[in-house]
């Protein structure tokens, strides 16, 4: 619809009081689906801004809530979001997620489920930095798995930064078989760079 342009005209504390008054972050989710989709189409793209505030309404609430698998509307939505948005969605999202106390088995199956098959190789990177950015727990291991699953190229300053980590945290998980699963994969995707 014409009448979305006004998301680019939006200051983010405009575009956080529209979200609220259209009740996005409660909407029903077949209504996310086609609002994401729209959102595809809007010409020109969101600022980085504006799509890190609508990552957040649209979102965050619903994945941080998240206590069976998300629903394929949810995932539809996710999907599409991130086809075109994935840094402001990482730095939103993957930032809160990796912020909730606990185990939240949900919301880190989400993530390696976004990271295996919705991010761009540059996003990957960027959820990689941000795990290595937290303190290492054995319901991050599997979203570093999935990183390595990519096998994307990584900067020879994360990989270093990814291998420091996971030698300095050996001790501690040395009863895991998710971190035995980890190196092994370290070792076999990038063999060459890791000494």
């Amino acid at each position: 619809p014409p009448e979305l342009s006004i998301l680019n005209s939006c200051s983010s504390s405009q575009l956080e009081g529209l979200c609220s008054f259209l009740q996005l972050s409660t909407c029903p989710e077949p209504f996310l689906v086609l609002f994401c989709s729209w959102l595809l189409a809007l010409t020109p793209d969101l600022s980085y801004t504006s799509a890190a505030v609508l990552a957040e309404q649209l979102f965050l609430r619903r994945v941080l809530s998240l206590t069976q698998p998300p629903s394929r509307h949810l995932m539809a939505a996710l999907t599409s979001f991130c086809s075109k948005y994935s840094h402001p969605f990482c730095r939103v999202l993957v930032a809160a997620v990796l912020q909730e106390p606990g185990e939240g088995a949900e919301q880190t199956k989400l993530m390696c489920d976004l990271v295996e098959e919705c991010l761009e190789p540059h996003s990957v990177q960027l959820v990689l930095s941000q795990v290595l950015e937290a303190p290492l727990s054995e319901k991050l291991l599997p979203v570093l798995q999935a990183v390595l699953e990519r096998q994307e190229v990584l900067p020879p300053e994360l990989l270093d930064l990814l291998v420091l980590t996971l030698c300095q945290q050996a001790p501690a998980f040395a009863t895991s078989l998710s971190f035995a699963k980890l190196v092994t994969a370290l070792l076999t995707v990038h063999q060459g760079q890791v000494s």
